[in-house]
């Protein structure tokens, strides 16, 4: 037979797209239009259905950068459509290419009730079916004319991303504004040659299968009167029957499909418009819940749902009738999406506690997955942490995008630093917004990595990024997939009876130890400095005002703040979303995330003196309160008292040029560049600093990565390097005792202040950078005289070891990582550590030296600063300031200690009384990361501690108040089922810990 197959494939394309797809609306009339142009920020929807309008056109252009325009469009329904099936068709100037990223709108009636979303996917709105002839239609647009930031030519710099930059040109010409007929046949038809064309292209040349189905769609193609479709549609359906109706075969594999539209908290958008994303999407989702009877959607970031309660209670009622049907489902237990590297352990624990909470208040549904198919990797602290918030399944999506290394399981354990396992599955369709296109089901089948042993994946199906969600044409297309020869078999599922299926068939799946490092996106540890900053201090801010305020209600009766640290809380944990704290968002979203951290330290500022001067009582006796988990000059760990002041710090000239600092254990010697060239040990009688290197050392390099600016960097950054060694100026600090160096390069300047505290083996470096650099990237080095095969970085509750060396793809991947407090390498008997009050992105190589002594330099380096222009081109302009300590001959534990230390700077005032700590431990490998009393206002005190050096620990933790109780409790501060009560002797409870094992307690006064 001769083989016409290409000729039928090329006709199929043609004739769907000029002829079937067309027919869709034979008819159609034009409705008239009128426009009110908001002059600033959105208004209530009282405002702009009452704002007084003009007439518009449709081709005239419309909608200044981040404008809100109100369209009114009126019309009559002919008398001759009576008893059809009528719907609006509303373009805005949609470009189909980019639902999620450009121009929206949400439909009203006149009485303000919302009707749908309007996205470039999804631009009709349903009039009657059937209809009344004569009917007038009224309806209200509010349309935003989001600009296009990642258009085609993507990562140009723009200053679109700011209202403050963006100017008024308008972004949009109105295109179609009509009511037409909706023919259901030809639009099934559309959906049938739709499935069968796309499963076609992906089965096997020599496939029987494929040329059924080719000879099915000629039938169907010969059965179409090009002249007129609508009334031949019926015909060429029914020619199609017997291929469609072809079961699966029953080794096919199986998708399980999730409603979703996957909307970014805040990215190439502002906050302020994700209110309106997620209205408009959930709108149309409880829509298409109501015409689908199978269809079944989820929704992650309680946030997300909370804004839909405030703003917009009518579709909130809609949304809580369909999670009562259990057909729109609460996803995640998480407050938002998170960053999973670089939050802080008790920040990540109240993602999950304030995400479950919410959820469990508002609807009694306990979340059992953490749902985050879009973060940029998974911290090895995380398993343990979704356990203790009383869940056990993680999906994610995002470790497909790594560029060196393919994942070896879509379905497998995941186990972190202590130990837990959580069942994990990372779909295999690749994405996040599939669209059920046969080239997406074909790849999840072929793809899957788990075959033999497994055969269930998920499928999150829906337009995203910037939402809109699933389509009717999406669910149509699952329908005809249900059970159908040549495909993977479709059903709409929710995310739990996804895992409960994947569970019970893999019973002993594979197990990946560690984090899940993507092997992408690293500069995202570094981006946008002064938003990493804020959310740090916040944290440490947050610690303390949560303890000291219990301590003080607990001994003084002290009013506690439980609504505004809850409000606090969530508004830090909302500047996590994964697109915010990584700095990967537009300059309108930095600027209002700066502006909240100031509020955040005034209000917690606040509530931290005012405890501490309840704690205090009037005096003038001087008192230091020390917050740190550690006792610090004498001062126990949570108390205050007076300050043990320990002997002084030298400063002399050297002999050729430069200054030694040294104050009896450690000896620093700085040259005549500001260098570093010694940081010696006294007591271990041990230099630290590399031969022939200096340390303090800061470090330029080109940073033009291929794609995504504000997000990578690219390993070739290291091919050039600028030493910045010259200086300006090497003197003595005005304190007489420390170092201040200045520098210039390109267009900034730099100032470092090096001082060494009396009775510590720290050497603190102080950088100020007032930076006006482009596309560069800054590093601070320390080449160590150390030989270490691997290294300790803190992540959550703990800390997790990376190798120096690059024996393998998947360590070489790894030339920049995360860290939180420190980072720490050691030879037996004696070690160093780096620890930072706001950096996270790190590197550590190591060289053996050729000459000498032909011993091994380690080199750390810190990263400081970025400037990539897109999405911000000013990413990073402006005066940064950071704190960094070499120690030398640090141990773990005093790795973990002066972490602490230069996070929690002491905080002095005078008053008449010393404070207890309201609990202590006596054991400082066990940390406490939180003293606060219980959420439920019972006043019952909670401590939350772990292991923090890697090995068992046995610990005392004595309350400074009598208790009547103690509870084991899981992140939610609910009895926790599966662990032991701790030993009780009064108020000295016993507690022993596994390797980095965490631990909540919620002791009853």
């Amino acid at each position: 037979m001769h083989d016409d197959r290409t000729l039928v494939e090329a006709r199929l394309r043609r004739v769907l797209d000029e002829r079937i797809r067309p027919a869709v609306y034979p008819e159609s009339v034009p409705l008239r239009v009128a426009v009110w142009h908001a002059p600033g920020e959105p208004v209530p929807v009282a405002e702009g259905l009452a704002a007084e309008q003009e007439p518009i056109e449709v081709g005239a252009r419309w909608g200044a950068p981040w404008g809100t325009s109100w369209f009114r469009v009126t019309g009559t329904v002919p008398e001759a459509w009576a008893g059809k099936t009528v719907e609006a068709l509303l373009d805005l100037g949609f470009d189909e290419n980019m639902p999620g990223f450009q121009c929206e709108g949400l439909v009203y009636r006149p009485d303000g009730t919302p009707v749908k979303g309007l996205n470039p996917r999804n631009q009709w709105v349903r009039i009657g079916a059937p209809a009344e002839g004569g009917e007038e239609v009224v309806l209200h647009i509010e349309a935003a004319s989001n600009p296009v930031i990642l258009d085609y030519h993507p990562f140009l710099p723009t200053r679109l991303g700011d209202k403050e930059t963006a100017g008024s040109e308008p972004q949009y010409t109105l295109t179609r504004m009509d009511l037409a007929v909706f023919d259901e046949t030809v639009w099934q038809l559309a959906m049938d040659l739709d499935v069968l064309g796309e499963l076609m292209a992906e089965l096997p040349m020599d496939s029987a299968r494929r040329h059924d189905i080719l000879r099915a769609v000629e039938r169907a193609l010969d059965a179409v009167d090009l002249q007129d479709v609508n009334g031949t549609a019926d015909r060429a359906r029914e020619r199609l029957t017997g291929v469609l109706s072809a079961p699966a075969v029953p080794s096919a594999h199986r998708i399980s499909a999730v409603g979703h539209a996957h909307i970014d908290s805040a990215w190439l958008w502002p906050l302020r418009e994700t209110v309106r994303k997620v209205a408009r999407t959930t709108s149309n989702m409880t829509q298409l819940i109501e015409d689908e009877p199978e269809f079944v959607f989820a929704m992650s970031q309680a946030q997300q749902w909370v804004w839909v309660k405030e703003h917009r209670p009518e579709v909130w009622a809609r949304v809580k009738k369909a999670v009562a049907e259990g057909r729109f489902v609460p996803a995640g237990g998480m407050w938002v999406e998170s960053d999973t590297n670089m939050p802080g352990s008790e920040a990540m624990a109240r993602q999950f506690v304030h995400g479950k909470r919410f959820f469990l208040d508002e609807f009694g549904v306990e979340n059992e997955e953490a749902w985050l198919p879009d973060t940029f990797g998974f911290a090895a602290g995380l398993p343990q942490i979704i356990k203790a918030a009383g869940s056990k399944w993680l999906l994610t999506q995002k470790i497909s995008w790594s560029q060196t290394n393919k994942f070896p399981h879509h379905t497998f354990q995941w186990e972190g630093i202590d130990g837990t396992r959580i069942f994990t599955h990372f779909p295999s369709v690749d994405t996040y917004n599939c669209s059920m296109k046969g080239s997406e089901l074909a790849h999840a089948e072929r793809n899957f990595k788990d075959k033999g042993r497994a055969r269930h994946s998920l499928a999150p199906t829906g337009w995203g990024d910037g939402g809109g969600g699933t389509t009717r044409e999406m669910v149509a297309k699952a329908a005809r997939l249900r059970d159908l020869e040549g495909s993977p078999a479709v059903v709409w599922e929710t995310p739990r009876a996804f895992f409960q299926k994947a569970e019970a068939e893999y019973a002993q799946p594979p197990v990946w130890v560690g984090e899940l490092y993507l092997e992408l996106h690293r500069a995202t540890l570094t981006s946008q400095a002064k938003t990493k900053q804020g959310n740090r201090r916040s944290e440490h801010l947050l610690y303390e005002a949560e303890l000291w305020a219990a301590t003080a209600a607990v001994r003084t009766g002290f009013r506690y703040p439980y609504a505004d640290l809850d409000r606090i809380w969530k508004t830090v944990l909302l500047h996590q979303f994964h697109d915010i704290l990584p700095g990967s968002s537009i300059a309108w979203v930095h600027r209002e995330a700066r502006a909240a951290y100031e509020r955040i330290a005034a209000e917690l500022n606040e509530i931290t003196g005012a405890a501490q001067r309840a704690l205090a009582g009037a005096g003038d006796r001087e008192l230091v309160f020390n917050a740190a988990p550690h006792r610090r000059a004498g001062v126990r760990a949570g108390g205050a008292g007076a300050h043990l002041l320990p002997q002084g710090t030298s400063l002399v000239p050297r002999a050729d040029g430069g200054f030694v600092l040294a104050n009896g254990l450690l000896r620093a010697e700085i040259d005549a560049r500001g260098l570093i060239v010694s940081a010696y040990d006294i007591q271990a009688d041990r230099e630290t600093v590399a031969p022939g290197r200096a340390a303090g050392l800061l470090q330029l390099h080109q940073d033009f990565p291929n794609m995504w600016d504000a997000w990578d960097v690219d390993e070739f950054y290291r091919n050039t390097v600028t030493d910045l060694t010259d200086a300006e100026s090497v003197q003595a600090g005005a304190d007489g005792v420390s170092v201040r160096i200045a520098r210039a390069f390109g267009d900034s300047r730099v100032t470092q202040v090096l001082s060494l505290p009396p009775g510590e083996r720290r050497l603190v470096i102080d950088t100020e950078v007032d930076w006006h650099e482009t596309e560069k990237f800054l590093k601070l080095a320390f080449p160590l005289d150390l030989h270490a095969e691997r290294y300790a970085s803190e992540t959550q509750f703990g800390h997790v070891f990376r190798p120096t060396h690059t024996n393998t793809s998947w360590e070489a991947a790894k030339f920049e990582a995360c860290n939180h407090r420190f980072v720490h390498l050691e030879e037996p008997g004696w070690g160093v550590s780096v620890v930072n009050d706001s950096t996270y992105g790190h590197d550590v190589t190591r060289t053996v030296r050729t000459d000498g002594d032909r011993g091994t330099t380690t080199t750390v380096r810190v990263s400081l600063l970025r400037a990539p222009r897109f999405p911000d081109p000013e990413t990073d302009q402006g005066v940064h300031r950071f704190r960094h300590a070499l120690i030398p001959g640090a141990s773990i534990a005093d790795a973990v200690r002066e972490g602490w230390r230069i996070n929690l700077p002491e905080r002095r005032l005078t008053g008449a009384h010393e404070a207890v700590p309201l609990v202590s431990v006596d054991n400082d490998a066990v940390i406490v990361t939180a003293v606060k009393l219980a959420d439920d206002g019972s006043g019952d005190v909670v401590v939350r501690f772990h292991e923090a050096y890697g090995g068992r620990a046995r610990a005392t933790l004595t309350a400074g108040f009598e208790v009547a109780d103690v509870t084991v409790t899981d992140l939610l501060e609910r009895p926790s089922g599966d662990t032991e009560p701790p030993q009780r002797d009064g108020d000295r409870i016993t507690v022993r810990l596994r390797p980095f094992e965490l631990v909540t307690l919620r002791l009853r006064r």
